[in-house]
């Protein structure tokens, strides 16, 4: 019998149809498989460049304590009355200088968007519909 956990990594567990795999002995208790999930995570991206998303973006993502490390009673009437109220302004005008307006969205999302694509494709070509890819931000959508 072929070992399983000395596959090659590129391979998933292949089964017969009834269920059992094609590398065990035929007393082998047959084995469920499900799906592997792919998560591609990044940091995130606004929704739009404008004041708004642009201030709901900045408030989430300055509002974490692992990227201010100030208390919340010292950082959160500096952020929400000083730097949310200027601060969207400027970083809306970077954004929009690089935005992707044919897609409505900014450079990340485009590329994110087409690395999972890319990825899916390859998982497709490699294991069928065993795998599953998708992607998220961690601040902002989706």
């Amino acid at each position: 019998m072929k070992d399983a956990m000395h596959s090659p990594s590129n391979t998933l567990p292949d089964f017969k149809p009834d269920g059992s795999l094609t590398h065990a002995d035929a007393d082998h208790p047959k084995v469920r498989f499900g799906k592997v999930g792919v998560l591609l995570a990044n940091l995130g991206t606004p929704d739009h460049y404008t004041y708004w998303p642009m201030r709901r973006y900045l408030g989430e993502f300055l509002s974490d304590r692992r990227v201010i490390d100030y208390s919340p009673w010292l950082w959160q009437p500096l952020l929400q009355l000083v730097i949310l109220t200027k601060r969207p302004f400027s970083s809306g005008a970077a954004y929009k200088s690089i935005w992707n307006e044919d897609k409505g969205e900014s450079p990340l999302a485009t590329i994110t968007k087409a690395q999972t694509a890319k990825m899916a494709q390859r998982m497709a070509e490699s294991f069928g519909d065993r795998v599953v890819v998708d992607y998220c931000m961690r601040y902002g959508n989706p």
